[in-house]
């Protein structure tokens, strides 16, 4: 199907937005989220213990990539701010087989995560569609594991070479790494979201969640 583009307006008439994002909640079903809901920016938890979590215990992705501190070099107060510019935000749930977010191998390439690829993608599409609909400055964060982990394991960050991104436009900084609780967000909403360490036994849970989030 061919992408419907939209003229960019300055002004955006409240049913036109009311429209577009139930479209953007749909599509994000489509395309295999299991659920997708509007919020409002101030629904969105900051909380500068969430970037904390990147340094202790380090992360084996830090420095490794473009959407990951100190690379990703956002502070609290800038995403903040970033945010208080935007009204609406799509926040998008997948569960995802537990098996896919436990292990003492889960940092390996081996380990496979399409979940936390679906959901890079979905982000990317919704902030995609959101884009040609006339909202040029709609922004995606992905909620799990960063994109080194996700689509460049195996191979460095072409991004901190300053040779450009492989998956420039799959790619997003994510939820965390951005000083957001998503956490918290998806137990708010009321997600059943269960903490997953490399030592869980997957019959312990019911299922992983990824989380993401696009604003409008």
């Amino acid at each position: 199907m061919v992408q419907e583009i939209t003229e960019f307006s300055e002004n955006v008439s409240d049913e036109k937005l009311e429209t577009d994002l139930e479209k953007y909640l749909v599509l994000a079903k489509e395309l295999g989220a299991t659920d997708a809901v509007r919020i409002s920016t101030d629904f969105i938890i900051m909380d500068e213990r969430v970037r904390a979590k990147c340094y202790s215990p380090r992360c084996p992705y830090y420095g490794t990539n473009l959407n990951c501190p100190p690379h990703f070099d956002w502070d609290l107060e800038q995403t903040i701010k970033i945010i208080s510019k935007y009204e609406y935000g799509v926040f998008i749930m997948l569960q995802v087989p537990p098996e896919e977010q436990t292990g003492k191998n889960y940092d390996s390439a081996k380990h496979s995560i399409p979940g936390a690829r679906k959901m890079y993608e979905i982000v990317a599409k919704v902030q995609s569609a959101a884009f040609y609909d006339g909202y040029p400055l709609a922004l995606g964060f992905a909620g799990g594991p960063s994109c080194k982990r996700v689509f460049c394991s195996a191979v460095d960050c072409k991004g901190i070479k300053g040779e450009g991104c492989r998956m420039a436009l799959k790619s997003n900084p994510t939820m965390h790494g951005a000083g957001m609780d998503a956490y918290s967000m998806a137990a708010k909403m009321g997600w059943k979201i269960y903490p997953i360490g490399k030592t869980t036994d997957s019959s312990q849970i019911a299922h992983g969640l990824e989380l993401g989030l696009v604003l409008i």
